[in-house]
């Protein structure tokens, strides 16, 4: 059974930073494209950051030069790292795995961790 699990979420300030970690397990992370989405109350899930299992990274235009995304595959880890935090980016954060192949597609979602960005 697969399951991915978020943490690092929590309160803090505008300009803080945090880091959310997802730890996946039944799964081989390496084959997987990773990536972080989020959702706000009121809004649709949107795209945070992705990054191919070959090592592309794309970032929502809402949070470029400010997040970062990374993966430790020994781990099966996937990093999200926050800086210059502001009340937008007050969501929870949901990590996912997705991979397809010639006749099935793959995809996998964590519980999801909240940040709040407040002073």
């Amino acid at each position: 059974q697969v399951q991915l699990v978020e943490s690092g979420g929590g309160l803090v300030q505008p300009g803080g930073s945090l880091r959310l970690s997802c730890v996946g397990s039944g799964i081989i992370f390496s084959i997987y494209q990773l990536g972080w989405y989020r959702q706000a109350p009121g809004k649709q899930r949107e795209l945070v950051a992705i990054e191919s299992r070959g090592g592309s990274i794309n970032y929502g235009d809402s949070v470029k030069g400010r997040f970062s995304i990374s993966r430790d595959n020994a781990k099966n880890t996937v990093y999200l790292q926050m800086n210059s935090l502001k009340a937008d980016d007050t969501a929870v954060y949901y990590c996912n795995a997705n991979r397809r192949d010639l006749n099935k597609g793959y995809d996998y979602w964590g519980q999801g961790t909240q940040v709040t960005v407040s002073s």
